[in-house]
């Protein structure tokens, strides 16, 4: 079970949002990389990037500030990337860049003859993330709920060869009220791939919960806001994962 942080870009700056909505952003750091650099130095085995403007415009706009993170740790963990990729050229690119892993939302639940192509094309680079509120799956930066259920579009996906699942709760994300393990399992129950829990991560009985869970795929777990407020010590939460999992 990875316990992965979460290194959100609004304005070049390191945010979490609640519940996806812009103007509700808190800043914890104005340099990125310093802040990729400390996750590194706890011993962090992979991160998370979203670039938050890019999410919401339908294009990459901290693309500058993420190379400069890749930079900082390219060859020594996995990055996984998301928001604003929209097309084959920037996944590409971002894999040249030093990216692993692209995460695709929107475009995919949008454009699944995009994301078939991208999996085509990158084998083994793309991921989806199904952000759902109430088992429905939101697009566009979370400000637009769709009639999908985040479970039929996983299996969708999963046929197409993306990697793995993101599965974000949109109404426990920032808000520090404890992860959906119900749904996380019901949704890691029905695929093949792993999936990797994001939203609402509060303390370490989440950790406990999810490790309960590993076994039914799921592979770890987003954390932003806990471990930039100190409600949760990542150091402790990984040694606690690895422990359960022995």
């Amino acid at each position: 079970m990875l316990i992965i942080p979460a290194i959100d870009l609004k304005d070049g700056r390191c945010v979490r949002l609640r519940q996806g909505l812009m103007n509700e952003a808190t800043v914890f750091s104005d340099e990125p990389a310093q802040m990729a650099d400390v996750w590194l130095k706890a011993g962090a085995r992979r991160l998370h990037l979203v670039d938050l403007n890019g999410a919401f415009s339908g294009k990459p706009v901290n693309e500058e500030v993420i190379r400069t993170i890749l930079g900082q740790v390219k060859g020594k963990i996995p990055v996984q990337l998301g928001g604003g990729i929209r097309d084959l050229d920037t996944i590409e690119r971002y894999l040249d860049d030093g990216v692993d892993q692209v995460i695709l939302g929107t475009a995919a639940v949008r454009n699944p003859g995009f994301l078939h192509d991208a999996c085509n094309a990158f084998p083994g680079h793309v991921m989806v993330g199904l952000d759902a509120r109430d088992g429905r799956v939101a697009v566009d930066g979370w400000s637009k709920l769709t009639g999908h259920d985040v479970v039929d579009l996983a299996r969708k996906f999963e046929g197409y060869g993306v990697e793995a699942i993101i599965y974000t709760d949109i109404g426990r994300d920032g808000m520090l009220t404890g992860v959906n393990v119900e749904a996380t399992k019901a949704l890691a129950k029905e695929l093949t791939i792993p999936v990797i829990a994001s939203g609402g991560v509060t303390g370490l009985d989440d950790i406990r919960q999810l490790c309960a869970i590993a076994s039914e795929g799921v592979m770890g777990v987003i954390t932003g806001r806990a471990i930039y407020e100190g409600s949760i010590d990542f150091v402790q939460a990984q040694m606690l994962a690895d422990e359960l999992d022995g």
